[in-house]
């Protein structure tokens, strides 16, 4: 492993609008997301971490390093799992149905996660994550912080960072929530799960 480099997007820069402006994805892809791989590549020199994968780092690091290694994973994975806005977008197969088993509905579930990534004190975000058992449960992780710190494995977030959303909805970071339904592709979550 050599340094880690600024994921591509799979997408054009403009393909998540209105849901996403390219303004934002150019700031926060081509600014902040750069920044964090840059700092983490500084950090790593004469590190006894330099050479680990990213995931490893997120597990033993501390500091600064645990910070940019985190908010390089939590963005990957957030920038990863977008496409194009559809009307009606929902899972299905066997996520849609893990869905209902452990939220009661897809609209229970998109409720109550809302509900989090909206009352998230400051920055940080908000994961559908499953357990070792396959059970869904829903965090908020503070800063960089990852559900796989808790033992968890990560299937989809929400960025309530400010700069994820403020040029496009200012402070109303629950109209933003609601509005990234449009833009999730759920193979991409179901490939996770």
């Amino acid at each position: 492993m050599g340094k880690f480099e600024l994921m591509g997007l799979p997408y054009a820069i403009d393909a998540l609008e209105p849901v996403i402006s390219k303004e934002t994805i150019g700031f926060h892809h081509g600014k902040h997301l750069a920044g964090y791989v840059n700092n983490l590549n500084g950090l790593l020199e004469g590190s006894p971490l330099a050479g680990l994968p990213l995931e490893e780092i997120v597990l033993k690091a501390e500091g600064g390093m645990l910070n940019n290694a985190g908010q390089i994973l939590n963005h990957n994975l957030y920038f990863g799992q977008f496409c194009a806005p559809k009307a009606d977008n929902a899972p299905m197969g066997k996520l849609a149905d893990a869905i209902a088993r452990d939220f009661g509905s897809f609209e229970a579930f998109k409720e109550e996660f809302q509900k989090k990534g909206a009352t998230l004190f400051g920055s940080g975000w908000v994961w559908l994550s499953a357990d070792k058992d396959g059970k869904l449960v829903i965090t908020q992780e503070p800063n960089a912080a990852n559900p796989i710190q808790k033992g968890l494995r990560p299937l989809l977030t929400f960025d309530v960072w400010e700069h994820a959303y403020y040029l496009d909805y200012q402070n109303r970071r629950p109209d933003h929530l609601a509005a990234l339904w449009q833009i999730v592709d759920w193979k991409v979550v179901e490939g996770r799960f």
